[in-house]
């Protein structure tokens, strides 16, 4: 009887059996990688632009825990299968040593060919590779849905039992989050420019915030009385600063109109140079029939929002009012836009200076009415604003009182000196960092 061949067909089917495995596990492995790693905006772009892979490998990522679940699976049964071959391999060759020197070769195998190797590819081209793979991966998916979905359902039941609950939409809400994060950590390495950082940032928090904080507050608005002699109503609209004026009959609460200055103009120049017109005219001088009907918001009002009204119904100006409908400030599109792109000044504006001035001792002089937003954006801190609006209203907050000319307070990591008081309101503050 013949020796038995142990390099007969059946060793080499199963050698190119293990290979075909350890490919199918780098396969599995780099595609994971590659859609976990794939930035979502560069395969939408791509997908713009025609690509079907980026748009497949799209899809595929809405529902991260299936294609997981597939992938590890997949990749899974072939280390498993490919290493048991191994082991019966090696053993028919060697004797009980194989089962050694199996574990010892596929752990090199698996480790370079099916981990490291495809791995590292993905990450350095994760678009490239996701886009390449996502359709053979869709398949995949398809094929192993049924037994993807038992195993998904058991996790889940586990999960329960210990409190954890999976959220299937916990990516779309932390997108924002996502974007803020890659924004700073850009910033922190030297791409991203601070006044950029602050200016994308800042667009993204517009929903966040409400019109209450960005708000003039009502005793910094000026305002006509319509009652006032005409004469007194044109110089003060010539020497303010501003375009729009709310004008107010018998209290400033009781706001009946907003006049425009060109409005306020054309009647002038109506009244003084019209067919009939004389200066003695400018004493039939009728505000209200000039002014516009003032436009109300809610205080609670996103700026988002605000802004959308704003463009919508062509106008820049809004009284802010309470849920009592009381007065509590105003608004405009220049307020909105200041909270993206920083102070805007124009020849007109009085207030030039800017609140926050550094002393040559270290301090930094603020004003009360500067917002915390504003101080944190200039210098880079970190002071909270969930309590206050404004540096005087934070103040306020820590202390539990309405500090004196002097007192000097320290939190937050910052030592607060009272500089000037006016009435009930902190108007300048010496502030340094501990």
């Amino acid at each position: 009887m013949p020796a038995e061949n142990p390099y007969d067909a059946a060793l080499w089917i199963t050698a190119l059996a293990i290979l075909a495995l350890i490919a199918l596990s780098a396969f599995f492995s780099g595609s994971e990688t590659a859609l976990t790693a794939a930035s979502r905006g560069k395969l939408r772009g791509q997908a713009d632009r025609g690509s079907k892979g980026a748009e497949t490998a799209l899809k595929l990522t809405e529902d991260n825990e299936r294609l997981i679940g597939a992938l590890l699976l997949g990749n899974n049964v072939a280390n498993i299968l490919s290493a048991a071959l191994a082991t019966a391999l090696l053993t028919r060759l060697f004797g009980q040593s194989g089962v050694a020197l199996a574990t010892l070769v596929m752990t090199v195998l698996v480790l370079i060919f099916a981990e490291v190797l495809p791995k590292t590819y993905a990450i350095t081209n994760p678009e490239k590779a996701a886009s390449a793979t996502a359709p053979l991966v869709r398949l995949v998916i398809l094929t192993l849905s049924p037994v993807v979905s038992a195993v998904r359902a058991f996790v889940r039941l586990i999960l329960a039992l210990f409190g954890v609950k999976t959220d299937p939409d916990s990516k779309i809400h932390a997108l924002r989050e996502e974007i803020a994060g890659a924004i700073a950590l850009g910033h922190s390495e030297g791409a991203v420019e601070k006044e950029d950082r602050d200016r994308l940032l800042a667009a993204l928090d517009l929903s966040d915030r409400t019109v209450e904080e960005i708000m003039r507050h009502r005793s910094q608005i000026e305002m006509i009385n319509v009652d006032a002699d005409p004469d007194e109503i044109i110089t003060q609209c010539l020497a303010s600063p501003y375009t729009r004026i709310p004008a107010y009959k018998g209290e400033p609460e009781n706001v009946v109109g907003v006049v425009h200055a060109k409005d306020l103009l054309r009647e002038v120049d109506r009244l003084v140079r019209g067919a009939e017109g004389s200066l003695a005219a400018l004493k039939q001088l009728d505000v209200m029939k000039i002014a516009m009907k003032p436009y109300f918001v809610p205080e609670t009002t996103p700026l988002d929002e605000q802004m959308r009204q704003f463009l919508h119904r062509r106008g820049h100006f809004a009284l802010v009012v309470d849920e009592y409908g009381s007065l509590r400030g105003l608004i405009t599109l220049e307020d909105i836009l200041e909270e993206i792109v920083g102070q805007i000044n124009d020849e007109f504006d009085t207030d030039i200076d800017h609140p926050l001035r550094p002393t040559d001792s270290g301090d930094y002089l603020v004003e009360g009415a500067m917002s915390i937003r504003d101080l944190n954006r200039a210098m880079d801190w970190s002071l909270p604003d969930d309590e206050a609006n404004t540096v005087a209203g934070l103040v306020i907050h820590e202390a539990q009182m309405i500090p004196n000319e002097g007192q000097v307070f320290s939190f937050h990591g910052f030592r607060f000196e009272v500089l000037a008081r006016r009435e009930n309101r902190i108007t300048k503050l010496k502030i340094r960092p501990l």
